[in-house]
């Protein structure tokens, strides 16, 4: 008897393949709007500065979406799971992987974005993406909304800190302001009563209480340049104010709102955060990114097989 086959479409931001490719994606950013000179100078520069030529941000995904399917594999061998990528601004899109998907012959299918938290114009907009396309082509999708509070999740970030807080020597774990964070989002969803905030500090306090952190807040960063105001303060405007007004020497970051290491933490996080401690006289760390650690791995496939069987 032949297996169950069961389609996942694994969803993320994308990020281009090499630098020539960063024009093409950074138009599709803004809505088909090539970029100025002076913005793609700067992207370029900032890929740059973490890559040096070498181009290591799409392997990233590509290995989460291949340890994936091999855990969810290993842990429902009754099941014959196949993950293909779909990307938000890049290729193979979203639409092109609910596509690939159909032509498999997948009739059963579940998308699940490399995001823990929920917000209409994150993961919801993804889930839209995807959805129409399935329509469009007779695929029904069910897809995953969340996990900010999965336990294998929750321990796999705790245990982040915990090693993190090693960096420090000597110094008291309460001397060590933790500060959480995550991509920031235009300000109004605040209005929309969208979920994004909430679920962001209820992992923030689920890791403090599992680490017994008590100097801790969330801070944000990554936020968009648009004529629009997005969620903040931003983490450079909150280094300096922590430093300024609370004296605060120790600082250690954990960028709960993304999960592998792409520009948001190689280039905003160890370039601009480390310069800005840097000048005030600050020792900042950083938590590891998650990537393809196997909690998070297991956390996938456990959201994605809940999902499947959810009557």
């Amino acid at each position: 008897m032949s297996k169950r086959k069961v389609g996942v479409l694994v969803m993320s931001y994308g990020t281009p393949e090499s630098m020539d490719q960063i024009e093409a994606y950074y138009t599709h950013i803004r809505r088909g709007h090539p970029p100025t000179p002076e913005q793609l100078d700067e992207l370029k520069q900032r890929y740059e500065a973490i890559v040096g030529g070498f181009f290591p941000l799409r392997k990233n995904t590509d290995r989460q979406v291949a340890a994936l399917q091999e855990t969810l594999n290993r842990e429902h061998p009754d099941i014959e799971f196949v993950c293909y990528q779909g990307l938000k601004h890049a290729s193979p899109f979203i639409e092109d992987g609910v596509e690939q998907m159909v032509k498999d012959g997948i009739t059963e299918a579940v998308g699940v974005v490399l995001a823990p938290h929920y917000s209409t114009m994150s993961v919801g907009a993804y889930n839209k993406r995807a959805k129409e396309k399935g329509e469009e082509l007779g695929l029904s999708i069910r897809f995953v909304d969340s996990y900010h509070l999965h336990p294998k999740l929750l321990k796999a970030l705790t245990q982040r800190v915990e090693n993190a807080l090693g960096k420090f020597g000597d110094v008291p774990k309460d001397d060590i302001r933790v500060i959480f964070t995550a991509h920031s989002l235009p300000a109004r969803i605040l209005e929309m009563n969208d979920p994004y905030v909430d679920q962001l500090m209820e992992t923030s306090r689920a890791i403090a209480d599992r680490a017994g952190l008590s100097n801790w807040q969330f801070g944000w960063q990554s936020a968009g340049q648009t004529a629009t105001p997005w969620l903040g303060p931003d983490i450079l405007d909150t280094l300096e104010t922590i430093h300024k007004e609370e004296q605060v020497k120790n600082v250690l970051l954990c960028p709960i709102g993304f999960v592998s290491d792409h520009l948001e933490v190689l280039y905003d996080i160890d370039i601009e955060c480390r310069q800005t401690a840097e000048q005030l006289g600050m020792h900042l760390e950083r938590t590891e990114s998650l990537n393809t650690d196997p909690l998070y791995m297991e956390t996938l496939s456990d959201v994605v097989y809940t999902e499947l069987e959810r009557k």
